[in-house]
């Protein structure tokens, strides 16, 4: 990932405290070729990533399918989230999205946008809207809409 990704994801992660920690888990993307099987190569970092769930972890799979929600109701899933489970684990797919064994894995599907963002994007906005919802649920000024 570029350094300006790497810099906007530990901004948002390290005002996070300890009891919302995100701890980024990164499946090398495999070579893609002009005639690569995509969906074996989908299969294999489904795999790797499954194989990297803490078990017990309530999965949420990143998918255009999946909900949406504003940044009010983002904070109310967070709050259970926390209230609910020790660990969650938010699992992005690959160019060609997630496996079907991870999206039958998840037990929640959300959509950050009806668009097709790239993966670099992707990772910084999920971090800056997890620390949003949980400024709303602690009352921090950082969310002023």
């Amino acid at each position: 990932m570029p350094a300006w990704v790497e810099t906007g994801f530990n901004d948002y992660s390290k005002r996070l405290p300890a009891s919302c920690r995100l701890n980024l888990i990164e499946i090398p993307l495999r070579k893609r070729t002009k005639n690569a099987d995509l969906l074996r190569l989908q299969d294999k970092e489904c795999e790797q990533m499954l194989s990297k769930v803490t078990r017990g972890a309530y999965v949420i799979a990143l998918d255009e399918g999946g909900r949406s929600w504003n940044s009010l109701q983002l904070a109310d899933q967070l709050a259970h989230w926390m209230q609910t489970y020790s660990t969650v684990a938010l699992l992005v797919g690959s160019p060609e999205g997630l496996a079907k064994a991870c999206l039958q894995k998840a037990q929640q599907h959300w959509s950050l946008s009806p668009l097709t963002l790239p993966h670099p994007l992707v990772r910084i906005i999920v971090a800056e809207q997890l620390y949003r919802a949980w400024s709303l649920l602690n009352n921090h000024p950082y969310h002023r809409g």
